[in-house]
Parts: C-alpha cells; structure tokens; sequence
C-alpha cells in the first residue's frame, strides 16, 4: 500500500516534506510556472494571427488588436506577461541571493540561472516580432554586438541576419526561435524543480533538515494560490487599463530602416545590462561585460568552497547584498536615461560597484572563516 501511494505522483508532490518557516518569498517559483504556462498559452493564440513577412507584420499586430475576437486582450496579456515574468524572476534570483541559494543547492542555482539566461533570450526574441521602430533597431543594435567577436564577428552577424541586414529571414528565424525556447524553458523548469526535491527546499538558516517539516499540501498549496490570485489581479488590470505603461511609445510607428529613434533603449528589464554595455568605451569590452553581468552568477556556488560559511544575516552580507540590489535598481535607472552627461560619468562606477558586490559574496565566507578562527 506504501509504494502504491508512492508510485502517485500527485500525492508525492501534495505530501512533499517543506519547511514549516518558509515565507512568501518562497512562493516565486510556482508563480513563474503559472506565468509560464500563461506566456506558451496566449502566445499560441496570438501565432494564429501573427504573419513574419516583414511587409504585413506590423499590420498583422493591429489586426490581432482591432479585428480577432478579444485579440487586444490577448495580446495585452502577453506583452505585460514579459513584464510580470521577469519582476518575479529577478524575486527569485534576489531571493536566492539573500537566502544564500546558490551555496545550500549549487545544481538548482546553475539550472536556474540556465533558464534566466534563456528566458532573456526569448524575451528579446519576442521583442522584435512586433516589428515598430524600437523592435526593429533594438534588433540592429543587440546583433550588431556579436560582430565584436575577434575574427568571426561579421560573419557571425551575417549568418544571424540572414543577410546583410535585418530582414526578412532574421524575423522568420526570430520567430521560429520564440516560438519554440518557452518549450525549452519548460524543460529546464522540470530539471530545476528535480534538482530541488533532492534535498527539499531549505528555510530561512539554509536548513534542510526534516525536523521542522510539514506537508505541502493544504498549508503551502493554498498560500501558492493567494499569490496566483495576486499575479492574476494585476495582470488584468495592466491589461484592461494600462496596457502601454510598461512599452515604449515607438513601438506603435511601423518599423522604418531610413528613421533611427532618438533614443534606442531595450525593455526595462534589460536596462541594466544595457548600462553596463553603454558604460564600457570598448565594443568588445561592452560586450564581455555584458554577458558577465549575468554569467557572473554561475561563479557564486564557489562561495561554498570555504568550510564556514556566513550567516545572511550578518551584517557585512547584510551590506553586501542590499548595496547589489541599489547598483541594480541604479543601473536600470541609467539605461533609460539618455547617453549624455551625467548619467553616461554615472554608469562607469556603478558598473565597477555591480561588479564588485559580486565579489563581496564570493570572498565573504574566506574572510569570515579567517575571522571565526582567530
């Protein structure tokens, strides 16, 4: 009768061990799944009616609008989605962050970060479909980066246009790629949450121990839905009455290759990145810095290397990771601030700051461990 039930996956999943202090902070991760499954939802919708010919695509985006049934709220939905998905991302990696995550469970951290990396992908891969102003020349900055790569740069970005320019087969392959990497992402969610239940989650001290354990179900499943409704509550009212707050107003002008925008700025959620990129003189060095903004927290497991380890609450931590969070929140500032003086000045120490508070986490234990022992 035992393996009977525990052949059941929905009881295994409903009875699963959980610490009894975890706190709401602990509720990101289902709601990324619920968002998920939301963004794969309203975007098969929205493909019916979505033409990738370069010379329709945009009139496509205003038939979806004005004449698909409900087609405004659908694409309403999925545009602010983007937006939802990635606020409760960055919650869940700054959760991970001060709950010291990626030292308790290194291969959920690695995983997790994977599925950031690609969710950034397929978040400026959508961008472009629209196809307006800023989608079109946010697609001409973001692959021109590429041709900094020593030797194979050019070629590289020839062989992701698809030709010479941004064009027609860069938005089919842009499209395809869309369609198909919340798919992936999907896989990579499963692998997480495997990867998770081999220890459990940890509570608040980083212990996973099952002394202090209760099932999942009714007591966490219940608190999930709380969030859900929350999450759903302001979705809707983003999309029935704020539809265009989190957008940029030249996205609605039909993409022009003889018009550049004054101002080209990506998404808000790639503000930051894109102040580290502006802020570096070099093309190549923009570029590296970049890519290690995120990247960088692949090396954060090495913190656990050092036998002793610092609590997160202690206050050099403590210091550490709120001065992280207000270069982040400082960076995304700067993104969208005009490339003029004095938010380009501004930029070049909060990248070098950024950069540090990484290395404040990775070094902290080492030194921790040199104080605890004298």
């Amino acid at each position: 009768m035992h393996k009977l039930r525990a052949a059941n996956p929905l009881e295994s999943l409903s009875g699963l061990p959980s610490p009894m202090s975890i706190s709401v902070w602990w509720n990101g991760g289902s709601i990324l799944g619920l968002l998920l499954g939301f963004q794969i939802f309203t975007g098969l919708f929205l493909s019916m009616h979505y033409t990738a010919d370069m010379v329709n695509t945009f009139a496509s985006v205003i038939h979806i609008v004005r004449d698909a049934p409900v087609g405004w709220l659908f694409r309403n939905f999925h545009a602010n989605g983007a937006s939802m998905f990635f606020v409760f991302m960055y919650l869940h990696v700054g959760r991970g962050l001060y709950y010291q995550s990626y030292i308790t469970q290194p291969r959920t951290w690695m995983v997790g970060v994977t599925i950031l990396l690609v969710s950034m992908g397929t978040a400026f891969l959508g961008y472009v479909l629209p196809w307006g102003q800023m989608s079109f020349w946010g697609a001409t900055v973001i692959t021109n980066l590429l041709s900094a790569i020593p030797y194979l740069g050019p070629s590289i970005v020839e062989w992701v246009w698809g030709g010479f320019s941004v064009g027609q087969s860069t938005l089919n392959r842009f499209f395809s790629l869309h369609f198909i990497m919340p798919f992936l992402i999907g896989g990579l969610s499963g692998l997480h949450i495997l990867f998770l239940h081999e220890k459990g989650s940890t509570n608040p001290l980083g212990e996973t121990s099952a002394v202090n354990k209760i099932p999942f179900h009714p007591y966490f499943s219940w608190k999930d839905m709380v969030g859900f409704v929350i999450v759903g509550v302001v979705l809707v009212l983003l999309g029935f009455f704020y539809p265009t707050v989190l957008g940029d107003p030249e996205n609605f002008t039909n993409a022009n290759p003889m018009v550049t925008p004054v101002h080209i700025q990506p998404e808000w959620y790639f503000l930051f990145a894109y102040a580290i990129l502006r802020s570096i003189p070099s093309k190549l060095g923009g570029v590296i810095a970049l890519v290690m903004s995120i990247v960088i927290l692949y090396f954060l497991p090495l913190a656990g290397m050092s036998g002793s380890l610092p609590s997160s609450f202690t206050p050099p931590y403590q210091v550490v990771f709120w001065s992280f969070i207000t270069f982040f929140v400082l960076l995304t500032w700067l993104g969208a601030c005009p490339i003029e003086e004095p938010y380009s000045t501004l930029a070049v120490p909060l990248t070098f700051l950024y950069f540090m508070s990484f290395g404040g986490l990775l070094v902290l234990p080492a030194i921790w461990e040199g104080a605890i022992s004298r």
